[in-house]
């Protein structure tokens, strides 16, 4: 399996955003999210997304260089339109004005509508943790057949949803939690991977076309075929339900149930809080790190090494990933490989790219 250097792909994905025709900032911030997703462990979020990407922009889908349009704001309270706009642009400058709301005001909720696919949602967790604010966002995901069954069901009725929370440890420092999760027991884009890498998924994670339960990735793929499972029974299927409707149906987005044309768009619905105007930080600070390092301090259970938080295994990872290289299974960077060339690269610059390789 190659092992490639954080900048090596970083490049790649740019050339490849450059040569759909986004703007050298748009296409800096889509390949350091990107990248930062592998470097994390969240490979389904990484530099895998890249060809679907290129599909999406080839079939209208995804638009270049489109700007994020402000619809309503109501002081606390902001609203904007994405259009399909590059997702992780479209995201992070809607999550910059709730920060500056959020500090001059002490809180901000942010509606964001109808943007193509924003990636990881922890990466807008840390960007108000950064700026010392908690960040709640709910996140729906739609334009697409429907992939998650809801708990009982045998067939997809929802998207993976996510839901996301980031307390700050202090203002440019990395969360205290980081919580980032999809409300399927596994998110799709880990169903590609394992598919890609050959593997099986993990048991009662996937139904088959006839709701049974299934390991095998490939048709819900390769096909959309049967369903990924809500995690947690009825307790993740009601956050998804519940991300469903504050991400989309309450802010004016795109929910499951609207005229598809088979792309990804999310919306998404943050809460961003100043701390500092609910308790003296140096209280709250303290605090936090009593309680982590209370949870910390449990004995672990048979079969884990220590007691982790929210946050810790990317934490690991990325110093991981940064000293040793990011994997990438063979299938993985041929697509990539090949979305590109579909774009009119030259293979020779494709491949100048991965100087990194190791």
């Amino acid at each position: 399996m190659p092992v490639l250097t954080a900048r090596s792909l970083e490049d790649l994905a740019f050339a490849i955003a450059t040569a759909w025709g986004s703007a050298e900032e748009e296409a800096r911030i889509l390949a350091s999210h990107l990248v930062e997703a592998n470097l994390t462990g969240h490979d389904s979020h990484g530099v895998g997304m890249l060809p679907t990407y290129v599909r999406l922009y080839r079939e209208g889908l995804l638009i270049p260089n489109q700007k994020l349009t402000p619809i309503a704001d109501a002081g606390a309270v902001l609203v904007f339109e994405a259009g399909r706009g590059v997702g992780q642009k479209m995201a992070h400058e809607a999550v910059a004005c709730g920060i500056e709301r959020a500090r001059a005001l002490g809180a901000a909720v942010v509606a964001l509508r109808n943007s193509s696919h924003i990636g990881r949602i922890g990466a807008y967790g840390e960007q108000a943790a950064r700026a010392g604010l908690v960040f709640v966002a709910f996140v729906n995901v739609a334009d697409h057949d429907p992939i998650v069954a809801p708990f009982g069901a045998a067939r997809a009725r929802l998207g993976t949803n996510p839901f996301c929370v980031a307390v700050p440890a202090g203002p440019g420092e990395e969360p205290a939690i980081l919580l980032d999760m999809a409300t399927s027991t596994i998110a799709f884009g880990k169903a590609r991977v394992a598919r890609n890498k050959g593997e099986a998924v993990p048991e009662g994670a996937l139904l088959d076309r006839d709701g049974r339960p299934t390991t095998d990735p490939g048709p819900m793929v390769d096909r959309f075929e049967g369903a990924l499972t809500a995690f947690g029974l009825h307790k993740g299927s009601g956050l998804a339900i519940a991300c469903e409707l504050l991400a989309a149906a309450i802010i004016g987005g795109q929910t499951i149930v609207a005229p598809m044309r088979h792309g990804i768009v999310n919306g998404m619905l943050a809460i961003l809080i100043d701390p500092g105007r609910l308790a003296a930080p140096v209280h709250s600070r303290t605090q936090i790190e009593a309680v982590l390092a209370w949870i910390r301090s449990a004995p672990p259970a048979p079969g884990f090494d220590r007691v982790r938080v929210p946050g810790d295994p990317e934490r690991v990872m990325r110093a991981q990933r940064l000293a040793q290289g990011i994997p990438l299974d063979e299938r993985t960077l041929t697509e990539i490989l090949e979305a590109g060339a579909s774009l009119g690269l030259a293979d020779a610059v494709l491949r100048a790219r991965l100087g990194g390789v190791q």
